[in-house]
């Protein structure tokens, strides 16, 4: 077959054309733009948080969000060892410090462990969560909704009440995803914690090219993200800045692909779902090979595909990635583990496990929402050839 198979593209198959050509008609091109607003209140609206604010990545977006929950620097913020780079570099960016947890099955923050570390390895001062090890305080919890999955929000809530703690929830892979049962029935990630930042990266499951939104029900924290994210004008005739502020207003362009995009995010996500349980089927068939679920309390948004390669697979994960890339196939391997990266040699890590089972062991396939029933079974061919 000499058709690429890509890991994951966009689908501009809607209005995308004519709204940023109505973007560029108008000459509203730059972060200012009727687009802007009307995608800040659409996002909000699909979500149910009370408001969004829109900025030009998701990394952007946590940045914001951290000095919004008062994480200053010196302080700690507990992260996942196991996801994107750009989840943790925010904490960095603010001078506070990580500390790494494991995840659990679902690919997502371990719980129980984080109750074990604040239990066993913290104290209670003055109402203040403090690292026995390096006496500093312990801020945030900043959960990551891996591949669309949902991390335990009801353990992590309950946790951040105990301690006192903010929670900054990186959904920026999780937008769609939602409770369907539970103390959170209905409620979408991103919403639950004090802060959600969503990203509208290239490969997510819906787009602006580049982009994000931070969503919020507190009318506080949506009223100084938007004036940090538009270079803390406190007097916008007169060139008054009343703080540091930053350049991350999300374009008016951008926004009126975000609009189109976001029409047909429930379509997305029946593709994507259709193809998950394709793929799940075919690989019950196949020994060694396992499509990773997702939780059964949600509807997930079906965003990327984990598939764990078993020792009873003919080839180990370098292997199949080889093999798939010689079929025109593209795929990778999960996250090398943020607690190993050079940037963070001396971070403090606690009892990191599971995640480095996952690092070995997952590929991650072909999931676009424009993938076809075609292509799908063509990589589910070659992996039942590889087995052989």
């Amino acid at each position: 077959m000499s058709k690429f198979i890509p890991l994951s593209v966009p689908n501009l198959k809607g209005k995308e054309l004519e709204y940023i050509t109505k973007a560029v008609e108008t000459e509203w091109v730059s972060t200012g733009g009727p687009f802007v607003n009307e995608f800040e209140e659409k996002t909000a609206a699909y979500t149910g948080a009370k408001g969004a604010v829109s900025c030009q990545n998701g990394t952007s977006g946590l940045h914001i969000a951290l000095q919004l929950c008062g994480v200053t620097r010196g302080d700690e913020v507990v992260v996942p060892t196991l996801t994107f780079i750009a989840a943790v570099n925010p904490v960095k960016y603010i001078g506070a410090e990580p500390v790494f947890m494991d995840c659990d099955d679902s690919l997502t923050i371990d719980t129980e462990k984080m109750a074990a570390f604040f239990e066993h390895h913290c104290d209670v001062s003055n109402g203040k969560l403090m690292n026995r090890l390096t006496n500093r305080q312990i801020k945030a919890i900043l959960p990551v909704h891996v591949f669309g999955n949902m991390a335990d929000m009801e353990s992590i809530m309950d946790l951040a009440a105990q301690y006192n703690l903010k929670v900054i929830e990186d959904a920026t892979e999780a937008l769609g995803t939602y409770y369907t049962a539970g103390k959170y029935k209905g409620m979408h990630a991103g919403t639950i914690g004090d802060i959600g930042v969503y990203s509208f990266n290239g490969n997510k499951i819906i787009t602006t090219g580049g982009g994000g939104m931070i969503v919020s029900d507190n009318p506080e924290y949506l009223k100084r993200a938007k004036h940090l994210t538009t270079q803390a004008k406190s007097d916008e005739l007169y060139f008054v800045h009343d703080e540091i502020g930053y350049n991350y207003r999300l374009t008016n362009l951008q926004a009126a692909m975000g609009l189109a995009q976001l029409e047909q995010l429930e379509q997305f996500i029946e593709v994507k779902k259709a193809n998950y349980e394709y793929y799940k089927k075919a690989f019950e068939q196949i020994s060694g090979l396992t499509l990773l679920g997702f939780k059964d309390n949600i509807r997930p948004n079906f965003w990327f595909y984990a598939l764990y390669c078993g020792k009873e697979y003919a080839m180990n994960r370098d292997e199949i990635i080889q093999y798939l890339a010689s079929k025109s196939v593209q795929s990778r391997p999960i996250w090398g583990l943020i607690s190993e990266q050079k940037p963070y040699a001396g971070s403090e890590e606690y009892k990191i496990e599971k995640a480095n089972d996952f690092l070995e062991h997952i590929v991650n396939i072909p999931c676009s929402s424009n993938l076809s029933k075609e292509d799908a079974a063509y990589v589910v061919d070659c992996l039942k050839t590889a087995e052989k």
